[in-house]
């Protein structure tokens, strides 16, 4: 067979990810707080969007007259000078701005303003550039995070500035419970000092307050807090330092290893329990996570019903300025100039569609997952039922994916409480009975319920959980209760004993 070169024309097809479709899916997943960044974004990129204000019209700041006829007119002169377009856009709002504050001085009297010169004496009196006076409460109330407060007393407590390094580079390590790493690995080597120089430095930031931080172990944390109690004897020592047999309630063993008795030992835990296990929860973390918005609330109406609505106080309000765009792009311009207006005016479109379609879809989400749990709001978490995200993607005719990615970071208020839309996805249990399954939650519910509710006298192993829960319909496996156990914390039935027995004596 012959090689050769040829021409060929075949016609397919082939799914392509465009960049608007990219950009739908992305505003799909994000959070509320990730979308009014991402918005706040496009809002200083694109000079054709502006928000829009909650009566529905646009933002007063946007000046929407002034734009329609001042800012053309300065486009096209710095079009004129050969300024690129994104630049001369900018510009135009920002001489615009410029004449309304002029203007307004002007009205006003302020003769000197309006003339350009600067009146400091109504700048404010805290001199902000903005025209507004300064934030002195917001200042003056900041809390002291723990590693300014470690700081201020690096500053004063050490003098040598070899040393003083050392110190702010291990305040830099401690957390936000007052701990630092307990393997310091290459710190000397990184730090060019020796280890034992390292080590005395700790030593002194174990001084600061609050006391017990920079420690490296619970231990360690305890046995400086009652070392300043002067609490610290031999017998404490034992125990604090083998705090996994108090864990344990393994009373017996302790009384073996520190040489006292009941009463003494019940003294010492009393005096361990006093101390503060997190000495740097005191302070405020500097990076506080913010508190939790909920996407979507569910209410009950008087008929008996949910009614579901979405947060309107988390969707963005943008538009285009249909009007601005029309004007500006009418106008002389060059080549390069209608490019980025036309690219400006297509983005923001599709940006507002998107919005507009993520509401819809997280508010059609969320309806169905209130519609298929139904038993759950109503009556709680022993209700809650088996559900995947094919049960709702068929329900409202949308991909899988589409409800993953709104269910994640979105979350929904009701009367029960505050949960993330995925939180109603559990795994089914089936039946001992053959009737129908059980949610994995709600059997974690009830196993948490029967242990609550055990007593002294009578611990339940795993295995009478697993015949208590066989009784009610739920067929579980052994391993599984312990597996559901362990994740919520709870101890096994030995140490629960131990713990019960020593609260009743």
């Amino acid at each position: 067979m012959a090689l050769a070169q040829r021409l060929e024309i075949r016609q397919g097809q082939a799914l392509v990810m465009t960049p608007q479709l990219q950009q739908a899916i992305k505003l799909l997943q994000l959070s509320n707080l990730e979308l009014q960044a991402y918005v706040e974004d496009e809002l200083e990129r694109n000079p054709l969007l502006e928000r829009e204000a909650p009566n529905g019209r646009e933002d007063e700041r946007d000046a929407t007259p002034v734009l329609e006829q001042a800012a053309p007119e300065r486009l096209d002169q710095a079009l004129e000078r050969g300024v690129d377009a994104e630049s001369a856009l900018d510009n135009g709002f920002e001489n615009v701005y410029a004449d309304e504050a002029r203007s307004d001085s002007a009205e006003r009297g302020d003769s000197d303003l309006a003339g350009g010169a600067t009146d400091w004496s109504r700048a404010g009196s805290g001199g902000n550039f903005d025209g507004e006076a300064a934030d002195f409460e917001g200042v003056l109330t900041k809390s002291m995070t723990l590693r300014d407060h470690l700081e201020a007393q690096l500053q004063i407590a050490i003098a040598d500035p070899v040393e003083k390094m050392i110190g702010a580079w291990l305040i830099d390590l401690v957390d936000d419970a007052g701990y630092i790493p307990a393997d310091l690995g290459d710190a000397p080597e990184k730090l060019g000092v020796s280890a034992e120089t390292v080590e005395s430095v700790l030593s002194r930031l174990q001084t600061f307050d609050p006391v017990g931080v920079c420690c490296r172990s619970l231990s360690e944390c305890l046995a400086i807090q009652l070392r300043e109690k002067d609490r610290f004897d031999p017998a404490m020592q034992a125990v604090v330092g083998n705090l996994e047999l108090l864990a344990k309630r393994d009373l017996v063993g302790l009384m073996r290893l520190a040489g006292v008795d009941a009463e003494d030992l019940a003294g010492m835990i009393a005096e361990i329990r006093a101390c503060n296990p997190k000495p740097g929860l005191a302070f405020a973390s500097g990076d506080d996570a913010p508190a939790i918005v909920p996407d979507v609330f569910v209410r009950e109406t008087n008929t008996g019903g949910w009614a579901v609505e979405l947060n309107s106080d988390t969707l963005p309000r943008v538009l285009v300025n249909q009007r601005y765009a029309s004007r500006i792009s009418n106008g002389p311009k060059g080549k390069d100039a209608k490019a980025f207006v036309t690219d400006c005016l297509l983005s923001g479109n599709w940006l507002v569609k998107s919005l507009d379609q993520r509401a819809r879809t997280i508010l059609k989400v969320a309806t169905e997952i209130v519609r298929q749990q139904d038993a759950f709001f109503a009556h709680g978490v022993r209700h809650l039922k088996p559900l995947i995200l094919k049960n709702v993607a068929e329900a409202i005719s949308m991909h899988e994916s589409t409800v993953s990615r709104v269910t994640s970071n979105k979350y929904i208020a009701s009367p029960r409480g505050l949960f993330e839309l995925k939180y109603f996805f559990t795994s089914s249990i089936q039946s001992a009975d053959g009737g129908e399954a059980h949610s994995a939650e709600a059997v974690r519910h009830r196993i948490r319920d029967l242990i609550d509710q055990e007593r002294a006298a009578d611990i339940l192993s795993d295995d009478r959980i697993v015949d208590i829960l066989k009784g009610g319909g739920i067929d579980i496996a052994r391993r599984t209760v312990a597996k559901y156990r362990e994740a919520m914390r709870i101890p096994s039935s030995v140490e629960r004993r131990r713990q019960k027995m020593a609260a009743a004596a």
